[in-house]
């Protein structure tokens, strides 16, 4: 009797999509519990009702990412887009 694999390779594909997905969602998760100024795990931090505290906010929103994306044209190719616009 031949031997049976456990996992058939035409999984792996979808186990690598999905492996991608969940870590992820455990970076946004993790990266919401611990930074994120509007969550509050300490006890202490919780007996405040309302935070004043946009600087934190706007350094939370306003990450590494977002400032880099800012300066950057909203174009998923732009070596083909111009291109196929130039010629004429």
């Amino acid at each position: 009797m031949a031997p049976t694999r456990w996992i058939k390779p035409e999984v792996y594909p979808l186990m690598a999509a999905m492996t991608f997905v969940t870590g992820m969602c455990i970076f946004q998760l993790t990266r919401n519990m611990l930074m994120n100024p509007d969550v509050r795990i300490n006890k202490a931090h919780r007996t405040a009702g309302i935070l004043e505290n946009q600087e934190e906010g706007e350094k939370y929103s306003q990450h590494g990412l977002r400032k880099f994306l800012h300066e950057r044209r909203p174009e998923i190719m732009p070596a083909i887009n111009a291109f196929f616009s130039n010629s004429k």
